[in-house]
């Protein structure tokens, strides 16, 4: 039952193997600790007190509530699977409510540390090429990292400078480009990824190739912007999403609206969006406050 419902995940979800993963890790925390409190065998024998054992054992395990609905959100989705396809009768998940966690304002790169990154992909040899690509595209279209790993280079449009992105869920929507991007694009396309491919004996058409001539992961771009924030003088760590983040709340401080960001970063509900608006208001205060002689 799990296996078909992870089989689910991949084919009908189109949910990554990151993604996927972290669901089988849920689960199988879930069923060695009902078969080693009760001996439950199988999932139609669980009910809402097993649900409730195991949020108290997470209590007194001090799991943060991050990690607490993270975990009983994957069962959720794994039981409400099950009842769809009548492996059980009702899903004990019902009624099971959590505390509501504060949502975190995402972090996000200001302009003058946006310069510095950019200074750190200063280069003419291949792999600088590609990291250049990298940071343009990550910054100046908001692509999630999987989307720009899984990019090919038919997917860019050179003259109209639009990329035709495949996103979550099997949606598509076509993201605009800068010049700087652009120029960024053509100079690895012509002097650096040529060099790249060749170390592998197999053929590529994706835009981004590491080192040995293959696809680089989302891991594998995560790694290069680890090295890139060692070459500067930032201190904050980095990861991919910042910069996509850094995309969306620059976009809104210049006057952009939020149904265009909104098709911009692929979210399919506003409500996701609007967590900017409160990332670039608190900007605003900040900016009040440090430069107003009367805040």
């Amino acid at each position: 039952m799990i296996a078909e419902f992870l089989t689910y995940l991949a084919a009908d979800r189109n949910y990554s193997p990151e993604t996927i993963k972290a669901y089988q890790e849920d689960i199988n925390i879930f069923v060695e600790f009902l078969k080693n409190n009760g001996n439950i065998q199988e999932l139609k024998d669980v009910s809402n007190i097993e649900i409730d054992d195991y949020l108290e054992y997470m209590d007194q395990k001090n799991y943060s509530i991050d990690t607490v609905q993270r975990r009983i959100s994957s069962l959720r989705s794994l039981f409400k699977y099950l009842q769809r396809n009548n492996q059980i009768t009702s899903d004990p998940f019902d009624l099971v409510q959590l505390k509501r966690k504060g949502r975190k304002l995402p972090r996000f790169f200001y302009q003058k540390e946006i310069d510095i990154l950019f200074k750190a992909v200063e280069g003419e040899d291949p792999l600088t090429l590609r990291n250049s690509v990298i940071l343009e595209l990550l910054y100046g279209t908001g692509m999630r990292v999987s989307e720009l790993s899984n990019l090919t280079i038919e997917q860019i449009d050179l003259d109209m400078n639009v990329i035709l992105v495949h996103g979550k869920g099997n949606k598509d929507r076509y993201v605009p480009f800068g010049e700087y991007a652009k120029k960024a694009i053509i100079k690895y396309l012509q002097n650096g990824r040529g060099f790249l491919v060749e170390k592998s004996e197999k053929s590529s058409n994706f835009l981004l190739i590491n080192n040995k001539g293959t696809q680089l992961s989302s891991r594998g771009i995560e790694y290069v912007l680890d090295q890139l924030i060692k070459k500067t003088s930032l201190t904050a760590d980095i990861h991919p999403h910042m910069l996509r983040h850094s995309f969306a709340t620059h976009m809104l401080d210049n006057g952009a609206d939020l149904r265009t960001v909104q098709e911009l970063l692929g979210h399919s509900s506003l409500s996701t969006t609007q967590i900017y608006t409160h990332v670039t208001m608190e900007h605003l205060q900040k900016d009040y406050r440090n430069f107003f002689p009367r805040s």
